[in-house]
């Protein structure tokens, strides 16, 4: 019997993802299970910034689940401009319930795109510098987030294999997943163009700052933003939510990237009526497919 223990114990380590806990199948945790599970560290600095923030959730049972031990990196939304890693915890709760480990980060806003795009590789390299404190799976990471977020994920996510990205992630850092909620893909200019010419004054300013430029900024230096232009085969797995109705990112500039993914590895969860924020039950049959998502081999 003890034999046949240690002989199950070596196939284990060989055959990692056999004996890896499908996400699927884990029941989710109650509020109280989920405290029981997380230590949690508020507002780690990453940066001399204020703004360069995070909570980090530490979870004591995601070891346990092999290939599946992700570390997840939420950045929010708010037009680079406003909110803050407090006002979407909606969107890291599932993975809570599931015993992940996760970080909810803040970025430098109303600095335009370069300097919030840049702070999630900061926050990569700060946690591998640091990572004794903490001891993340750094080489297993999905990168997500809503809105703006998602840009910044999705942006970084794609350009870790491309010479040619400005910000580059230190040794022993890996993305493995994307997940992107109604974060601009390709079609920048056409989204700055909505904000800049948008009756609110709020958004007006929020447009004007995405570049810092009054007006519209160049086709050139947008693409430098612009997920489409990194894309290649060898990106990791991608899921992108995205609604047929949302007048902030507007369909059209998710359809030249949405050809290009893969079939195989790729998921699209477009809703022809979601608008630029998911409603509470769309945001919940998403989650059902991530994990389906998140499971595959």
């Amino acid at each position: 019997m003890k034999s046949t223990i240690i002989h199950f114990t070596i196939l284990c380590l060989l055959l990692t993802t056999s004996c890896s806990k499908n996400l699927t199948s884990i029941p989710d945790r109650t509020a109280e299970q989920v405290s029981s599970t997380y230590e949690i560290k508020k507002d780690v600095s990453y940066g001399t910034d204020a703004e360069q923030n995070m909570d980090i959730y530490l979870s004591k049972d995601a070891k346990s689940y092999g290939k599946n031990d992700y570390t997840i990196v939420f950045l929010h939304g708010g037009a680079y401009y406003l909110s803050d890693k407090s006002s979407e915890e909606r969107y890291i709760e599932p993975y809570l319930k599931k015993g992940l480990n996760v970080v909810n980060m803040n970025y430098r806003l109303k600095r335009g795109i370069p300097i919030a795009t840049s702070d999630l590789t900061n926050a990569l390299n700060f946690l591998k510098a640091n990572n004794s404190d903490y001891d993340l799976n750094l080489n297993n990471i999905i990168v997500t987030g809503f809105s703006a977020g998602a840009h910044i994920a999705t942006n970084v996510g794609v350009s870790q294999n491309n010479s040619e990205y400005p910000n580059k992630l230190n040794d022993g850092i890996k993305i493995t997943r994307i997940i992107n909620f109604s974060g601009p893909v390709d079609g920048l200019d056409v989204v700055e163009k909505i904000f800049v010419d948008h009756d609110n004054d709020l958004y007006s300013k929020a447009g004007n700052a995405l570049f810092l430029s009054e007006g519209y900024e160049s086709k050139e230096k947008i693409a430098v933003y612009e997920p489409i232009t990194y894309f290649d085969k060898n990106d990791p797995p991608i899921f992108i939510w995205h609604g047929g109705k949302d007048a902030q990112i507007p369909p059209e500039t998710f359809a030249k990237f949405v050809e290009l993914l893969n079939n195989e590895k790729d998921v699209v969860d477009y809703n022809p009526d979601g608008l630029h924020s998911p409603s509470e039950i769309e945001l919940e049959n998403a989650y059902i497919k991530i994990f389906t998502f998140l499971d595959k081999k």
